[in-house]
């Protein structure tokens, strides 16, 4: 969890979601966009909610009911879409 800034673990330890926050609508849904994509790339998909100016992101492997590598590789893929 050290290597991912702004991420947090569920008290149960089967996810890690974080919340993002963005200046308008435009840019939240900018955001989901590239998510979308880069989701798609990986085959791994986030659970998610969105509003005006904010997502909040959620990471698990359904199938195995907890956090896989996947998910942790996918979380840093976000925080690399918020640096560029």
């Amino acid at each position: 969890m050290e290597q991912l800034p702004g991420w947090e673990l569920a008290a149960d330890g089967t996810s890690i979601s974080r919340t993002l926050k963005f200046k308008d609508f435009l840019s939240t849904i900018a955001f989901i966009n590239a998510m979308a994509y880069m989701s798609e790339q990986q085959g791994h998909h986030p659970d998610f909610s969105a509003g005006y100016n904010y997502c909040e992101v959620r990471y698990t492997t359904h199938a195995i009911g907890g956090l896989s590598e996947n998910d942790f590789i996918c979380a840093a893929k976000i925080n690399d879409l918020l640096d560029t």
